[in-house]
């Protein structure tokens, strides 16, 4: 999910009153090293869209939004809850903003129940595989082999790493009833693993299944 980018008073409002927490870059265009943070922010979102929201807002466009949170100066990084302010980077300082980042959306993560957050896992994509590893670096002969066959269809999907995740991997197994990986999910329902593809695809049913057809 990308940056999103505040384009008036309204949207500032709205993000104010959004449950999320939000890192929000207060830039400036002419300024090299706001681009800088931006792009890591970029990436940031890539890995931590589902926990935190990632915005930018010009600040020379909006004094009085810039004044109120104490702006002085540009490239300057504000993290926010319900609307508070609780915690800033002022500055470039990749590090300290990748690690707090990263701090807010564990917490942010810790906050969510498990079986919540594992319901919007399994719905994040009409076709959803939880595997060792990840489509381009699968990481177990099974995981390595379904790719293999989901990807002979051409379909789009999202994988999701358990190994990255030990609370998923876990609550996942009985979340579906089902013990093993890699497990795949149509429009949030669980199909099952390696075996019931195999399956599938031997009665020239796999197709039409991982449409959700």
């Amino acid at each position: 999910m990308p940056v999103s980018v505040i384009k008036s008073e309204d949207d500032y409002k709205k993000l104010m009153s959004a449950e999320k927490t939000s890192a929000v870059l207060f830039s400036a265009e002419w300024a090299e090293q706001c681009k800088q943070v931006s792009d890591v922010m970029e990436d940031l979102s890539k890995l931590l869209h589902d926990k935190l929201e990632f915005v930018v807002i010009t600040a020379e466009d909006y004094p009085d939004i810039a004044m109120k949170h104490q702006i002085e100066a540009v490239p300057t990084v504000i993290f926010f809850a319900k609307g508070t302010a609780v915690d800033r980077v002022d500055g470039v300082d990749i590090a300290s903003l990748t690690a707090k980042c990263k701090e807010l959306g564990a917490a942010a993560t810790s906050e969510q129940p498990l079986e919540e957050r594992l319901k919007a896992l399994v719905n994040k994509a009409p076709l959803m595989i939880f595997m060792k590893g990840d489509r381009d670096a699968p990481r177990c002969g099974f995981s390595k082999q379904l790719i293999a066959i989901v990807n002979e269809l051409g379909l789009p999907y999202q994988t999701f790493d358990i190994l990255t995740d030990e609370e998923v991997r876990q609550g996942l197994k009985t979340y579906s009833d089902w013990p093993t990986y890699p497990q795949v999910y149509v429009k949030g329902e669980l199909i099952g693993g390696l075996d019931i593809i195999k399956e599938l695809k031997a009665n020239n049913e796999l197709e039409q299944t991982l449409k959700g057809e």
